[in-house]
């Protein structure tokens, strides 16, 4: 039963993640353009324990993802990190920003602030 809490815990995360992102309206356009930062992030879910563990294995999907993000709106994976959402989520900023890097992502924002964290 312990072993399948974590992956218990990462599919009610997605769950609260998806349906938030149905609930809320977004609010013109911000870092993540158009999309709402719940569903930018909802579709982040498969991100959620690398995001939280540095020593956790990123998954395919989420350096995907990860990826999509990156090449449509860079500045909406920071916003994502640093949103309340993810913190609810136990998303560690500290850590989540080095899910690029882990992912070997060549066009990832080398240098740039996330808040108080520089993106490795």
């Amino acid at each position: 039963m312990a072993s399948n809490m974590p992956t218990c815990f990462a599919a009610v995360m997605a769950l609260m993640l998806v349906s938030q992102a149905f609930v809320r309206e977004a609010n013109g356009a911000g870092e993540c353009g158009k999309t709402p930062i719940q569903s930018a992030a909802a579709s982040l879910s498969s991100c959620l324990s690398a995001a939280g563990n540095a020593k956790a294995k990123v998954s395919p999907t989420c350096c995907t993802k990860v990826t999509a993000l990156i090449n449509t709106a860079p500045k909406c994976l920071c916003a994502v990190v640093l949103s309340p959402l993810a913190k609810k989520a136990g998303i560690k900023p500290a850590i989540a920003i080095t899910v690029p890097k882990r992912c070997n992502i060549k066009n990832r924002p080398v240098g740039k602030k996330c808040g108080s964290y520089i993106i490795p």
